[in-house]
């Protein structure tokens, strides 16, 4: 283990962070969309022992990660049933282990909150999800090293109160090279670390040809996407700069893992068959599952070593 993961390994603290002073005169912070609460729930309790966070696009890949990671870490009896902790609200999932959301930055919002209440300390959360690939074979699993918005630069905009906001979408790069390390260790599927363009469409923004409307041609298409290789993207998602965002402002340790399920060079549709994207969305899980092992088998080998001391 390097000296970057042994630091990691190590019991640290560095708290999550929101800045917005309204809620220090809230008697009640009411997370709507997760169906939680300060005064309804004992969030330290509940979530105070939370390291590791994972977000993905759907509840089935939320939960499949779940029984996964904890067949993995050996957490949980292999039969054992994993209730849904929001199931008082359809809005998302949520498991101890993960959750999947439809919009990530109303999750974002009220996770952040969730882990300030429950004082969680050096946490690291890690976006696993699909993507579009530029000039990869389909398969690759993509380490985020920049998320790009559709002009190619690292920013999110979001207008607030009338007026565009920048935000920068930084993501650790120490964290994006210890996953290309586990990767490497594991030997199982290509993994490369590249830029991601985030875009607000999956047709148009993403220069697709097969949308309900299309002003562009074929050769437009290639065009953007040949400039998109060269700045140094590698795929093409929806979520991942609003998530590089926050991350950065609360202080989380964030990552995004996405797989390809397509090259956009070569087409625009998934003619895969069904278990075979299945067993492509398993990649990230797998990575990011031996990852977190890798580092709780190492902190329990230094527990250990200083209890022998």
């Amino acid at each position: 283990m390097n000296p970057e993961e042994e630091k990691r390994a190590t019991p640290c603290s560095s708290p999550v962070f929101v800045h917005n002073p309204h809620l220090d005169v809230m008697k009640d912070d009411v997370l709507y969309h997760f169906g939680l609460g300060t005064a309804t729930h004992n969030l330290p309790a509940m979530f105070g022992d939370v390291k590791f966070v994972c977000v993905g696009g759907s509840p089935w890949r939320m939960k499949s990660f779940t029984e996964y990671i904890a067949a993995e870490i050996r957490m949980e009896d292999p039969e054992s049933e994993y209730p849904n902790i929001c199931a008082g609200t359809d809005r998302y999932a949520m498991y101890k282990h993960g959750m999947g959301i439809p919009s990530i930055a109303i999750m974002l919002h009220e996770l952040i909150k969730l882990l300030h209440h429950a004082h969680c300390e050096d946490v690291t959360i890690v976006r696993i999800g699909t993507s579009g690939g530029i000039g990869l074979e389909p398969g690759t699993v993509v380490v985020t090293k920049k998320s790009m918005d559709a002009t190619f630069l690292p920013k999110f905009e979001q207008v607030i109160l009338g007026k565009t906001v920048e935000r920068n979408t930084d993501l650790d790069q120490c964290l994006a090279e210890e996953l290309l390390q586990c990767s490497k260790e594991l030997n199982q599927f290509e993994t490369v670390i590249g830029n991601t363009m985030c875009t607000l469409d999956f047709y148009e923004g993403q220069a697709r040809l097969d949308g309900a409307f299309c002003s562009y041609t074929e050769k437009d298409k290639q065009d953007y996407l040949k400039k998109a290789s060269e700045a140094g993207i590698c795929n093409i998602e929806m979520e991942s700069s609003v998530f590089a965002a926050m991350c950065k402002l609360s202080g989380l340790r964030a990552a995004v893992v996405c797989v390809t399920l397509l090259d956009r060079l070569k087409g625009d549709q998934m003619n895969s068959s069904h278990e075979v994207l299945q067993s492509y969305q398993l990649r990230p899980q797998i990575l990011v599952g031996n990852y977190i092992k890798k580092l709780l088998k190492a902190k329990a080998g230094r527990s250990c070593n200083s209890a022998t001391v």
